[in-house]
């Protein structure tokens, strides 16, 4: 890997974002920044029976903005997101896909639950009407490919393509997974990122049976709260992260902009039980240390983490042991923040909207803060820039995203600089 990685740098030339806060890069940061939250009460469903009655949904996103209105039908929600988001991340990039490099441009992304819509909508006329009257359209709808998939389709990329399905951890995996097509030569372009449309009926239910959700109802604008006190579970949210990733020559030579290099990643297992962490952080530990020494970098160097950060009870305590674990003394002293928030847990596009917010924090300076951090917990010590956006230098900052089953990934981003090497 590490020849790889002195051969081919991998640099951000394209972001295209849809979440709660807003459709674009640009809103979404500026929705960071500002520390707004985009969490409220669920309207795609009636939530009477429920112990949770809010989401942060997206809410302004018409399909026929980004898709032909005749496509845009044959598609479910979660993978309208990936499109309308990867568009974005094109145009952007200003980057045009043409025959005579359609073969070195790829996709992968993702999405942990895939088309719970149409899932949910077709096994109701299957129960209510009988098997003749589930469309053709079905399984193409569904199946999470197709995230990845309808984009190729659509935008020409005739490249390497394919989803990685790996839970919270699904961006990040496919980022992950992104950076070695580009390290080893297979494409020259890639769009990578996450895409997630699970707020349904039968997700939010399964959520809460588990009791993984925060009851918060009276006031859901605070429900997400990482490494507070007070916190009682995550917020369900829902959108999409595309990032446009090139190999540094090929963006070079066609005059791209850059926002940030991916300096590595690094990837590892739990092996510790379906939905909790491991108590002591050590396979989140290890995925952080395995992403710093692919990108050649100390952990004292680690200007700023954007946290998994889920206002879970175990899970935070859990991250925070990790850091510690691994940055010493220096844990300390890194600025830490959770975007989950203002936008809630994305699931399968979070590390991807959350590497995005790392891009743009190396590229501004400027560090989004864990809102409704209102109560210190004595277990969760750090430095989780509360409340209000912070302005100081970013050279490196690392993404963490961990996910049911014991899934690490992890997303170094360095400020780019024109040095060859």
């Amino acid at each position: 890997m590490s020849t790889h990685n002195q051969k081919t740098r991998v640099v951000v030339t394209g972001l295209g974002c849809v979440t709660p806060l807003g459709l674009g890069h640009q809103d979404f940061w500026s929705g960071l920044l500002e520390g707004r939250s985009g969490v409220s009460a669920i309207t795609f469903f009636d939530t009477t029976a429920y112990t949770t009655k809010f989401a942060a949904q997206v809410n302004d996103f018409n399909p026929e903005d980004f898709i032909n209105k005749r496509e845009a039908k044959r598609m479910d929600r979660v993978i309208q997101f990936s499109v309308a988001a990867s568009r974005m991340a094109l145009e952007d990039a200003a980057l045009s896909i043409t025959e005579e490099n359609a073969d070195q441009v790829g996709a992968s992304i993702g999405s942990g639950i895939g088309g719970m819509h149409t899932f949910e909508t077709w096994h109701r006329t299957l129960v209510e009407q009988g098997p003749n009257k589930v469309t053709p359209l079905f399984i193409p709808m569904m199946i999470p490919n197709m995230v990845s998939g309808q984009v190729s389709i659509q935008f020409g990329l005739k490249g390497p393509n394919f989803a990685v399905v790996s839970a919270c951890a699904t961006g990040g995996n496919c980022i992950a997974c992104a950076i070695d097509v580009i390290r080893t030569g297979r494409a020259r372009v890639m769009l990578a990122g996450g895409t997630e449309a699970a707020v349904t009926p039968l997700s939010v239910a399964g959520f809460c049976s588990m009791r993984a959700l925060s009851t918060r109802n009276d006031d859901p604008q605070h429900a997400s709260r990482p490494f507070d006190r007070e916190r009682d579970g995550f917020v369900m949210g829902e959108g999409a992260g595309i990032l446009v990733l090139e190999d540094y020559e090929h963006a070079r030579a066609r005059g791209a902009r850059i926002y940030a290099e991916i300096g590595g990643y690094g990837a590892t297992a739990d092996a510790y039980h379906i939905t909790n962490p491991d108590p002591n952080g050590d396979g989140a530990a290890r995925a952080m240390k395995s992403a710093l020494e692919d990108a050649g970098l100390r952990p004292e160097q680690v200007d700023y983490i954007n946290a998994h950060g889920t206002s879970t009870p175990v899970g935070d305590p859990c991250e925070t042991r990790a850091i510690k674990k691994l940055f010493g003394d220096h844990a300390y002293k890194v600025a830490i923040s959770s975007s989950k928030s203002m936008i809630g847990h994305t699931l399968g596009a979070a590390g991807a909207l959350e590497t995005v917010v790392c891009v743009l924090a190396v590229h501004t300076d400027r560090i989004p803060p864990t809102i409704n951090y209102v109560h210190p917990d004595p277990e969760c010590d750090l430095d989780y820039v509360p409340n209000v956006a912070r302005e100081a230098p970013v050279q490196v900052a690392l993404n963490n995203t961990f996910g049911f089953g014991g899934h690490n990934a992890v997303i170094v981003v360095n400020k780019f600089n024109n040095i060859d090497g």
